[in-house]
C-alpha cells in the first residue's frame, strides 16, 4: 500500500452533468468546499439554442444536444486549470441526468489515445452518435413502450417481480424499444454502442470505457439484481446479476437483436462502488496537467448521488423537488414491488451487508406548480403567502375539505392511465374551485400527500426493516379508534400513527425554499424539516431556481467529491471507516471538533446581488443567520393571467387583522376561511414556523438571469391587461398599470442541533402533532379519490 502523498493537503473533484449546467465542486479532505465552477450551456454554449439546457417539440419529447455535453466539459476543464493547482485533485467522481448516450459503430474512437492538442467537442463532433440529440428523464414520449414492455411481463406485479421495477418512461428498455420502433431503422442500425450518461461522463475522463454501475444497471428494466427472490436459488454463471434475455428480446424484436443489444450495453460493475474504476486519462494530464495518478472513483446517477451528498440515517427520508419530484429512504432488504423502485446502495463496501435506497417518483412536479403559479398569482411570492393562509384542505371545516390532482404527464404505475387536471369539492368532482385561492395549497397538499400515503404502504412490505423514530413511543390509541373503525376506512394502514414515517426530512429543491412548503412537508409527515446550508444560503439569492446560485455546490457534484474522497481513503489506507455514511459523518465530525463547531463553507467567491453589486449573506450558520432581501433587473414576464394583484393583496391582509369578523364571504379570513386569525397555515403561534413572505418584508425583483432551466425556475409574473378575477375582490376588465411584486423571501435557519450542522444540515420547520392529526383524518378521503382516479370512474 503507497503511502499517503505529502505534498500538499489532497483535493477532491465532483463531476455533475445536470440538465441545465455541468457543475464541479471540489473539496479537500475534510470535506470543506474549497472550488466551485460551472458551465451554463444556454448561455455560454448558445450556439445550441437549448432553451434550459433541452429541446423541447411536441408529443412530450425532451432531448439535449450530447455535442454540448462535450464542450461543456472543455470549458469547465478549461475553467478549472486556470483557476486550481489540478495535480493536488486525488480523485475524481461524478454523476450525470438520466440519458443514454448512442454511439455509431463506425466511429466508436479509442479512448485512450486522443490528441492533448485538440478539444475533444473536436474529436467526438454530433456525426459521432446515431442519435445527436438523446432524449432526457423528463421525456415521456416512450411512455407507451414503457406499457408495451410492462404488458408482455404480465403487468406491474410480475415485472416489479422481475426486473425490480414496473413501467415508466424513463426506463432504458422503453427508450430503446421506441427507437427500434418509432426512429428511421437507420439509428437502430448505425449503432454500436449505448452508455448511460453518467458513464459517459466517466469514461471522457478515465480515458477508457466505464460501464454502468449496478444501481444504474437495475433502473433500467433490463437487469436482474442478484438478491431477487424471484430468481431461484442460482444465478447463471454464478455472478451476481444478469442482464434479463427476455426483456432484451422484446427490446431487439428477436433473440439476434437482443444479443446485440447485450453487448451495446457492456459490462455492469458490480463491485459496489466502493474502489477505483481507473485513473485519470493520458489526455487529462497532457492538456490540463492532473497528476497521472489520480483516481476515478465511479460515477452515478445525479439522484442518488445528491442521496449521498446528504449522508442520510436508516429513518430519513430524502425529499427532492424538481421537474420530478423524487422521495429516497435507505432499505434493509430487497423487497422488489411495483410500489416503489429499489436500487443496490452504490457506494457501498464490497464486503458489508447489501444496502439499499427506494425511490418513489411523481413526474407530476415543477410543471404543475408553476402552472398553478401563472394561473392564480402573478409571483412565487404570492403563491408562498396562499398557500400560508389558505387552512388544511382547503377550509377550516372538517367536512368540506377541498382535492386536486393535477396528471399533466404519464407518469408510473399506479397513474399509467390517468392524464388532466380533477378537482373535488365536498367529494364531487368541479371544474374549479368555488374559491380560487384554494389551488395553490391544494395542488402542494395533493403532492406530499400521495408520498405520504406511498410511505406507508412501502413500510407494510417490511422493505425498511423495524426501523421506527427514535425516543418515540408508540402513538397512544385515540378516544373512540377501533381496529373496525380503522378499517372501514379502507385503507391499510392507520393514517394517524406517525411512528412509522420518517424521523426527518431531508429536503432539496427550489420548492424547499419555500417557508409555506417546508412547513406544509412537516405537518403531513410530522417530522423535522431540514435543508442543506449550501441550499438556503443559495436561496437568498435567486429562491425560485433548482440550479444553485453562482458559488454554490450542487448537491450531485457534491456527492461525487464525497464519493472521491471515500475511495481515495480506501485506496491509499488513509483509515477511516467502510460504510461511506459513517466515514463522511467522522470526516466532518472530526472537521467540527478542530474548527470549534464553525459551520461548513456554503459558497467560493458566492453571488452577489445584482441589483445593488453586493454579497448576499446566507441564513444558514455558515453565513449570516438572517434572512437578507435581493434584488434582480430585466424586464419581467408576460406569461399567463394575473388573478391577484399583490399590493391589493396586502390591502385585503391588513383589513382581516384589523376587521376580524366583519369580511364578506370568499375573502381570506371570512366566509369559508372563517373569521378568526389562523396564524402561519391556520395554527397557533406556539411552536416555531419558518417565516413566509407575508410576514417579512422584502426587496422589489424582476426576472432572475437567462433562460429558466426547468418550468419551476421561470421567473415571477409581472402584470399584464389581465383582469382580477379572485372572488371577494371584485373585477376589473380594465387594463391594470404593471407594477413589480415583492419577490419570494426563501426558508431561514432554525435553531438546529449539532449532529445536524455538522453534516450542513439547516432545521427549516418543526413538526406539529395537532397539523399532523388534521391531516391524518384528511388521508382517507384524499386515498378514496385517489382509487376513483386510477380506476376512471370520475
Amino acid at each position: 500500500m503507497p503511502a499517503v502523498p505529502k505534498n500538499g493537503q489532497a483535493l477532491f473533484l465532483g463531476l455533475e452533468l445536470a440538465t441545465d449546467q455541468l457543475r464541479a465542486t471540489i473539496v479537500d479532505e475534510s470535506l470543506e468546499l474549497v472550488g466551485v465552477e460551472c458551465v451554463d450551456f444556454d448561455t455560454e454554449l448558445s450556439e445550441y439554442q437549448t432553451q434550459g439546457g433541452i429541446f423541447t417539440t411536441p408529443g412530450d419529447a425532451y432531448t439535449t444536444p450530447i455535442e454540448m455535453w462535450i464542450k461543456g466539459l472543455d470549458t469547465l476543464l478549461e475553467k478549472l486549470h486556470r483557476n486550481y493547482d489540478l495535480t493536488r485533485i486525488k480523485s475524481i467522481g461524478g454523476a450525470a441526468q438520466h440519458a443514454l448516450v448512442w454511439w455509431k459503430s463506425t466511429t466508436v474512437p479509442s479512448l485512450s489515445s486522443l490528441d492533448p492538442h485538440t478539444l475533444l467537442h473536436n474529436h467526438f463532433p454530433a456525426h459521432t452518435f446515431s442519435l445527436p440529440n438523446t432524449p432526457i428523464a423528463q421525456d415521456t414520449s416512450s411512455h407507451t413502450h414503457a406499457l408495451a414492455i410492462e404488458n408482455l411481463l404480465g403487468g406491474p406485479d410480475l415485472m416489479a417481480a422481475r426486473v425490480g421495477t414496473c413501467a415508466n418512461a424513463s426506463l432504458v428498455a422503453a427508450q430503446l424499444l421506441r427507437v427500434r420502433e418509432s426512429w428511421p431503422q437507420d439509428v437502430w442500425a448505425r449503432t454500436g454502442r449505448v452508455q448511460l450518461a453518467s458513464a459517459f461522463l466517466g469514461s471522457l475522463i478515465a480515458g477508457k470505457w466505464m460501464g454502468m454501475g449496478e444501481a444504474e444497471a437495475c433502473a433500467t428494466g433490463l437487469w436482474v439484481h442478484g438478491s431477487n427472490p424471484n430468481n431461484g436459488n442460482t444465478i447463471p454463471g454464478g455472478t451476481p446479476g444478469y442482464w434479463d434475455e427476455g426483456v432484451l428480446d422484446i427490446v431487439g424484436g428477436s433473440r439476434e437483436e437482443g444479443r446485440r443489444v447485450r453487448g451495446w450495453l457492456g459490462d455492469v460493475d458490480v463491485s459496489g462502488g466502493g474502489r477505483r474504476a481507473g485513473n485519470v486519462s493520458r489526455y487529462l494530464v497532457e492538456r490540463y496537467g492532473f497528476d497521472p495518478d489520480t483516481i476515478v472513483a465511479p460515477f452515478t446517477s445525479d439522484y442518488l448521488s445528491s442521496y449521498l451528498s446528504l449522508c442520510p440515517s436508516p429513518n430519513d427520508a430524502i425529499l427532492s423537488f424538481g421537474p420530478m419530484d423524487t422521495l429516497m429512504t435507505p432499505a434493509q432488504h430487497y423487497i422488489p414491488t411495483r410500489l416503489y423502485s429499489l436500487y443496490p446502495h452504490p457506494a457501498q463496501d464490497a464486503g458489508e451487508k447489501r444496502k439499499y435506497i427506494a425511490v418513489l417518483s411523481s413526474r407530476n412536479a415543477d410543471v404543475p406548480r408553476a402552472l398553478v403559479r401563472d394561473m392564480y398569482t402573478k409571483s412565487w411570492s404570492a403563491f408562498d403567502r396562499l398557500v400560508a393562509i389558505v387552512p388544511p384542505g382547503g377550509s377550516i371545516g372538517l367536512d368540506d375539505k377541498l382535492f386536486s390532482f393535477w396528471h399533466l404527464q404519464g407518469d408510473s404505475y399506479p397513474f399509467s392511465h390517468v392524464k388532466g387536471i380533477f378537482r373535488f369539492e365536498t367529494g364531487i368532482k368541479v371544474n374549479e374551485f368555488r374559491d380560487l385561492r384554494a389551488n395553490p395549497r391544494c395542488l402542494l397538499e395533493s403532492q406530499v400527500l400521495a408520498f405520504r400515503t406511498k410511505w406507508s404502504q412501502m413500510i407494510a412490505t417490511g422493505l425498511l426493516g423495524s426501523a421506527r423514530k427514535g425516543g418515540i413511543s408508540p402513538a397512544p390509541p385515540l378516544p373512540g379508534r377501533s381496529s373496525s373503525v380503522m378499517s372501514s376506512l379502507g385503507l391499510p394502514f392507520d393514517p394517524y400513527d406517525h411512528i412509522p414515517l420518517p424521523s426527518r426530512v431531508l429536503a432539496t429543491g427550489a420548492a424547499a425554499n419555500f417557508p409555506s412548503v417546508a412547513n406544509l412537508v412537516g405537518d403531513i409527515f410530522n417530522a423535522p424539516v431540514f435543508v442543506p446550508n449550501t441550499q438556503v444560503d443559495s436561496a437568498q439569492v435567486v429562491p425560485h431556481r433548482n440550479a444553485p446560485a453562482q458559488g454554490y455546490p450542487g448537491r450531485a457534484a457534491l456527492g461525487g467529491s464525497y464519493v472521491a474522497r471515500w475511495v481515495w481513503g480506501r485506496e491509499w489506507g488513509a483509515g477511516g471507516l467502510s460504510v461511506f455514511e459513517d466515514e463522511m459523518k467522522r470526516l466532518l465530525g472530526k472537521r467540527w471538533v478542530s474548527t470549534g463547531g464553525v459551520p461548513l463553507r456554503t459558497n467560493v467567491n458566492g453571488a452577489t446581488s445584482i441589483a445593488a453589486g453586493l454579497t448576499v449573506g446566507g441564513s444558514s450558520g455558515a453565513n449570516s443567520g438572517s434572512s437578507t432581501p435581493y434584488g434582480h433587473p430585466g424586464s419581467r414576464s408576460g406569461l399567463g393571467a394575473t388573478i391577484f394583484v399583490e399590493e391589493e393583496e396586502d390591502e385585503e391582509l391588513e383589513r382581516e387583522r384589523n376587521a376580524g369578523s366583519n369580511l364578506s364571504p370568499g375573502v381570506i379570513g371570512g366566509g369559508m376561511f372563517g373569521a378568526g386569525p389562523f396564524g402561519e397555515m391556520g395554527y397557533g403561534s406556539a411552536r416555531m414556523r419558518t417565516q413566509t413572505s407575508s410576514t417579512m418584508d422584502s426587496l422589489a425583483s424582476g426576472t432572475s438571469g437567462p433562460v429558466p432551466s426547468t418550468a419551476y425556475t421561470t421567473p415571477d409574473l409581472g402584470l399584464g391587461n389581465t383582469g382580477i378575477i379572485s372572488p371577494g375582490l371584485g373585477t376589473n376588465g380594465n387594463a391594470t398599470t404593471p407594477t413589480t411584486p415583492t419577490p419570494l423571501t426563501p426558508v431561514v435557519a432554525l435553531p438546529t442541533a449539532d449532529p445536524e450542522a455538522q453534516v450542513g444540515l439547516a432545521k427549516v420547520a418543526e413538526p406539529d402533532l395537532d397539523a399532523f392529526m388534521t391531516y391524518a383524518a384528511i388521508v382517507p378521503e384524499y386515498c378514496r379519490l385517489e382509487s376513483m382516479l386510477i380506476k376512471g370512474i370520475v
